[in-house]
């Protein structure tokens, strides 16, 4: 009795490994873009906005 060789069985699983590879990094790269980095640059921008009007009021 010599069993059945399994066919192709590589193959699915390598595109089901890529695919949801691919699908949760660029998820969880959205996820960083938009809940982390953005308000941190937003929050920067903010102290140096506040930084430049006050080096204009002590100038002025």
């Amino acid at each position: 009795m010599s069993i059945a060789p399994i066919t192709g069985k590589i193959r699915k699983r390598l595109w089901l490994d890529l695919s949801v590879g691919l699908g949760l990094g660029v998820s969880s790269a959205y996820a960083f873009w938009y809940g982390i980095h953005l308000k941190s640059v937003q929050r920067q921008e903010e102290f140096y906005l506040r930084l430049e009007r006050a080096r204009r009021l002590g100038q002025a």
